[in-house]
């Protein structure tokens, strides 16, 4: 085996990269001694949330393993069936007790109390209970992405904060949250922010030739191929800054020649997901972070999807009612989840994938439209490096213990971060 020094990220002027795995290298860890026979990748946790709920008679699924059935809205995940968990009957008591969104958001993750009379106080939610105990050994212990901004208004007695926030790093402070790409890109490989124009690959270049000659010549396609990836991206973020149509774009005029448009979103929701979605597959592949959660948008949405043809209706509206347009539109988040397990999935570690080393949870505040959060939309893929048997369906609705919290107890299990309780819970989901 070739001996080389243990390194984690390729450094420039202003910049620094974290490194794919390599069998050839082991790359992983905060340490600066190489470690015999330990170069596993590790785990990762990436939390999807898309607000509002899902269509009433399309959320299911049935059977196992390949032969899985799936309900329209989860159409998209079909080639992932066997690496697919189906979650049915979890809930938050504490969700049930304002029937309103921000009461039933706030707390997803944490299954804490919710203040109410628009003060804030929640809890601490799971993601951020890793990333304070895990986080330590990456550049950046979580990324907290969203498409939709924070809306800090009060409705029904209740901060909107709560509806725009699911990551929390303390009780009453919601994780910030990041929503223009260059600068979710730029917390992943810049020290800090610089007004040069030199690109991130440029910067590096000289560090990533040096260890090309070092790392055997699979590992050197791979290090082609990620360094590819992270020209395309940047590329990408580029072309669409341009255009104007991300929440980050650029004015080209001094002043505005036309009347203040309604307050409204992104021109484009699809690409904007999709680049979001390619930096948290890019934060993993490289190691940046462990701890990911991208908010597709907020619960009480006012997002638009004219990208899908459907611009007559906000989400938040288009939930109450179970159409066809509905139906889209939840397809679309969805294929946000199956976008990102794919580009995973095309991740060699070892013998397993970078989908396999990773749990993607998607859920959201509520099954349907309806406010119905009796039982909770929770869909999984991802096999947490071996832990985790997947190509089920699991139903808890009339089981003894169907907290949302004993769920989170059985994930944070897997890496590492074992507690007598979290939330409401004090044991673990059965088969988990």
């Amino acid at each position: 085996m070739t001996n080389l020094t243990r390194r984690t990220m390729l450094r420039g002027l202003g910049v620094s990269m974290a490194l794919p795995w390599f069998e050839s290298l082991a790359a992983w860890g905060d340490t600066a001694t190489p470690v015999v026979g330990n170069n596993e990748p590790p785990l990762r946790l990436g939390v999807l949330f898309s607000g509002n709920g899902y269509h009433r008679d399309e959320w299911w699924a049935k059977g196992a393993g390949s032969e899985m059935e799936l309900g329209r809205v989860l159409e998209p995940l079909s080639d992932f069936r066997d690496r697919l968990l189906f979650i049915r009957g979890l809930y938050n008591e504490e969700a049930l007790k304002g029937n309103i969104h921000s009461s039933q958001t706030g707390n997803l993750l944490s299954g804490a109390p919710i203040a109410s009379g628009g003060e804030i106080r929640s809890g601490t939610s799971f993601d951020q209970v890793l990333a304070q105990r895990i986080g330590h050994r990456t550049k950046v212990p979580s990324l907290v992405l969203g498409c939709e901004k924070a809306n800090p208004s009060v409705h029904k007695n209740y901060s909107m904060l709560y509806s725009s926030h699911i990551s929390w790093s303390s009780p009453t402070t919601p994780t910030p949250l990041e929503v223009y790409p260059a600068l979710a890109f730029d917390r992943l490989f810049k020290e800090g922010v610089s007004d040069t124009d030199k690109s991130v690959l440029d910067a590096v270049l000289a560090d990533a030739s040096d260890l090309r000659r070092k790392i055997g010549k699979t590992d050197q396609q791979k290090l082609d191929e990620y360094l590819n990836s992270v020209r395309e991206v940047e590329q990408r973020i580029e072309r669409a800054g341009m255009r104007g149509e991300l929440q980050g774009w650029r004015p080209s005029l001094t002043e505005p020649n036309i009347p203040r448009p309604a307050d409204g979103v992104p021109q484009d929701i699809g690409e904007h997901m999709r680049l979001m979605s390619d930096i948290l597959v890019l934060a993993f592949q490289t190691d940046a972070t462990r701890i990911c959660t991208l908010k597709l948008n907020n619960d009480h949405s006012s997002l638009r999807f004219s990208n899908l043809g459907i611009d007559y209706m906000i989400h938040h509206l288009l939930s109450h009612q179970e159409s066809d347009d509905w139906l889209t539109v939840n397809q679309f988040f969805v294929q946000q989840l199956a976008y990102i397990a794919g580009k995973l999935d095309a991740i060699q570690e070892g013998e397993r994938t970078a989908l396999d080393n990773s749990v993607l949870m998607l859920c959201s505040s509520m099954l349907t439209g309806s406010h119905n959060a009796n039982q909770l939309p929770v869909v999984i893929l991802g096999r947490a490096g071996g832990q985790l048997e997947t190509g089920r369906t699991l139903d808890y609705l009339e089981a003894p213990n169907r907290k949302m919290c004993s769920l989170f107890l059985s994930l944070m299990d897997k890496y590492g971060v074992s507690l007598e309780s979290f939330g409401d819970s004090t044991e673990r989901l059965a088969e988990v």
